[in-house]
């Protein structure tokens, strides 16, 4: 057992290290080095957990069995799980953390008595507030998590669900979760601690149904902040200041990034909170109904184009992390700067299913960070550009984001690919993208269509080069 006093100043320690593994991961090139900032600052607060409990009882045997067992598994499902999957993984995460919340809080107040927060019925009033907010955020977490993991997974379908009256509907139920919390504070009722979590799994649910799915990865960083706030609650509930630190941090960092990200989106921020802010009445564009020709080309074509080119703008999508094309895209690449060609990346905020995804295929490379632009720093460029090679970003390239506005994208700034001389766009179909409508920019005079498996034409093409 380790003192109290000691136990904080671990604790702080820890908190340090969260904060410069955040510091880290917000740039590549620091981004391992954050990691394990992260890495050493858990597994301090994990023991010291530990040491801080003071008796090794029959019950402490019971958590080390838990944790062996669910760090096995977790650690067997990290290492199987490829780069395509990684956003339905942190979903399927954020809703395990929701539930934590959920069951501490459940504990807690069956049980006061051994979290020190006073007798049955009669619980301290500052515990049982931040207790019934941590299973509030919790649940809704963890169900809003559960829709995110079926869309993402293709179990769903990834257009919106919408209904009449859906905005007032979640705001009375809100509404009614900070009434339930005050009658629960006030009256310690069990049946409003019931109810209470019965509304806050319901409304996590009509969140995120209706959200389409080109919108998901800014569900991903909100339940990556709800996630971080149900820990901040629960931590006040344990007395525990790592994971009120740690809550915390997830909680705003999540938050600044769902802002960030509706502001590169043209969402409003209010709706992502109230839900269904992807969604609009009509969900299928018109001109998906529509039989329109294309031209379709090779790998010897594109090749032939490119050769001829000065400059060649990459814009990757979540078809390159399918067909885990990044190694071949980076061959190409090479291949093109030996004939004195200017390559570049063009990097959409939301291309693939989370934040920072195609930067993290891109590093995996060896992608020099210099040569990869976000869309506000390379739009304007696409106009002087010789060829567009668009390798499986669908929505990120849609001009209907401009030009309709009973689009479910419309408004979402993209990026203007249409305007290169001639656009390369690598697809194994004409099928639509994650939010479930038709691609203009496959009907352009200037596109010509690459119909193929995404790592096989970028292969074929390089060795036409």
């Amino acid at each position: 057992m380790i003192s109290a006093n000691l136990s904080a100043i671990f604790y702080l320690v820890s908190g340090v290290l969260f904060i410069l593994a955040l510091r880290g991961l917000s740039s590549p090139e620091t981004s391992r080095q954050g990691n394990l900032f992260g890495i050493f600052g858990m597994i301090i607060a994990v023991t010291v957990t530990f040491l801080s409990i003071g008796s090794f009882s029959s019950g402490f045997i019971f958590v080390i069995i838990f944790i062996v067992a669910g760090g096995s598994i977790g650690a067997f499902i990290a290492y199987r799980i490829p780069m395509t999957a990684m956003p339905e993984l942190v979903a399927g995460f954020h809703s395990l953390v929701g539930l934590a919340a959920v069951f501490v809080a459940i504990s807690a107040f069956l049980n006061p008595i051994a979290f020190n927060l006073g007798l049955p019925g009669n619980i301290k009033l500052g515990s049982l507030i931040e207790m019934s907010i941590g299973a509030a955020v919790g649940a809704i977490t963890f169900s809003g998590s559960v829709i995110a993991f079926l869309k993402l997974q293709g179990i769903m379908s990834g257009s919106p669900i919408t209904f009449k009256g859906q905005h007032p509907l979640n705001a009375i139920i809100l509404i009614s979760i900070i009434i339930l919390i005050y009658l629960l504070c006030s009256t310690q009722s069990s049946n409003f601690f019931w109810i209470l979590l019965f509304v806050s799994f319901l409304i996590g649910f009509l969140l995120i149904i209706p959200i389409g799915g080109a919108d998901m990865p800014v569900v991903i960083s909100m339940l990556n902040s709800y996630s971080g706030w149900a820990a901040a609650g629960i931590g006040f509930t344990l007395e525990n200041t790592a994971l009120i630190i740690t809550g915390a941090l997830v909680g705003s960092s999540g938050a600044i990034l769902s802002y960030i990200m509706c502001k590169g989106m043209n969402r409003s921020f209010f709706n992502v909170i109230m839900g269904g802010f992807g969604a609009t009445d009509d969900t299928s564009s018109k001109s998906s109904k529509e039989q329109r020709p294309v031209k379709s080309g090779n790998a010897d074509d594109a090749a032939f184009l490119m050769k001829n080119a000065s400059s060649v703008i990459i814009v990757p999508g979540y078809g390159m992390a399918v067909a885990q094309a990044q190694h071949a895209l980076r061959e190409m690449v090479d291949t093109l700067k030996k004939n004195d060609i200017k390559v570049s990346y063009a990097i959409h905020p939301v291309a693939g299913r989370m934040p920072g995804h195609m930067n993290v295929l891109l590093a995996e490379a060896n992608v020099p960070y210099d040569e990869v632009f976000e869309l506000e720093e390379i739009n304007n460029d696409f106009a002087n550009a010789d060829v567009a090679f668009v390798i499986g970003a669908n929505d990120v390239t849609n001009p209907v984001a401009k030009t309709d506005p009973q689009s479910p994208i419309y408004g979402m700034p993209v990026l203007d690919v249409e305007k290169c001389k001639s656009v390369l766009f690598v697809k194994r179909s004409l099928s639509p993208g994650y939010a479930g409508i038709d691609n203009d920019l496959f009907y352009k005079e200037n596109t010509l269509m690459l119909f193929a498996d995404a790592k096989k034409m970028t292969e074929d093409i390089t060795k036409n080069l």
